[in-house]
């Protein structure tokens, strides 16, 4: 990690769960980190579990992923106050568990997972490449996809949530394809987990009796990415808790 020490990265979804985890990893690890999230006094909440000279490294943005201007607005104050962004961490995601596919009028709970998990994801990489494209910064783009975009899984709700991850791993494959024809020396990681203990896990019995992840075991893997050589890109990375059956 000692390359990115001093350097830009930006994680959205920061407020909790995987993504407050990898704000407080990176602070750590020297990075200038702003987190993006909706609930800001959380991310700001954040600096009290570390060092001083830590915590000082974290800096709080208010940011919508499902608005468009919510996130060009986010990437306009990192430009202004840092020069632009190195490191983007695509963190940010959501599932609707109380609605299925067919449930009457659940389309804008539909519009939400698929506003936040693929287009958020799809508009922030537009933006952090740009920025990084401008001032030729062979920088990292990290998306946080789950084992449900590489398998089906019959859990109860799911819904579109496994769609949209099936997406994000088509994403991450088109990008990658269309940065080695820009001759692009940005990589690009797809994080696959299995089951994280987080806010996004439903409150059902059927789900807690299962092995998990915690946050930081995701957070370890991003930085094991990030801190490769940067000739080694980790194309894709699943991991999942001892004892998973999926």
């Amino acid at each position: 990690m000692e390359r990115w020490v001093g350097k830009v990265a930006i994680v959205t979804g920061a407020s909790s769960g995987i993504g407050a985890a990898v704000v407080q990893r990176l602070a750590r690890a020297g990075m200038i980190t702003v987190g993006l999230a909706r609930r800001v006094e959380r991310i700001e909440a954040l600096r009290e579990d570390l060092p001083a000279e830590a915590g000082q490294r974290i800096q709080a943005h208010a940011c919508d992923v499902t608005d468009e201007a919510s996130i060009l607005a986010a990437f306009e104050i990192v430009k202004r106050q840092f020069g632009g962004v190195d490191v983007l961490i695509n963190n940010a995601g959501v599932a609707k568990p109380q609605v299925a596919l067919l449930t009457p009028g659940n389309t804008q709970d539909l519009r939400t997972v698929l506003d936040t998990n693929v287009l958020g994801l799809v508009l922030c990489t537009r933006e952090a490449y740009h920025s990084m494209r401008a001032r030729a910064v062979a920088g990292h783009i990290v998306n946080v996809n789950s084992i449900a975009g590489h398998k089906y899984f019959a859990f109860p709700n799911l819904n579109v949530y496994g769609a949209s991850k099936y997406a994000v791993t088509a994403i991450t494959e088109t990008l990658r394809n269309d940065l080695r024809n820009e001759n692009s020396k940005i990589k690009v990681t797809s994080i696959s987990p299995g089951l994280v203990r987080t806010e996004l896990i439903p409150d059902m019995p059927e789900f807690h009796r299962l092995p998990m992840l915690e946050a930081e075991d995701v957070a370890g893997a991003i930085l094991y990415a990030l801190g490769t050589p940067p000739h080694v890109q980790v194309h894709e990375l699943i991991i999942k808790p001892v004892g998973e059956s999926f």
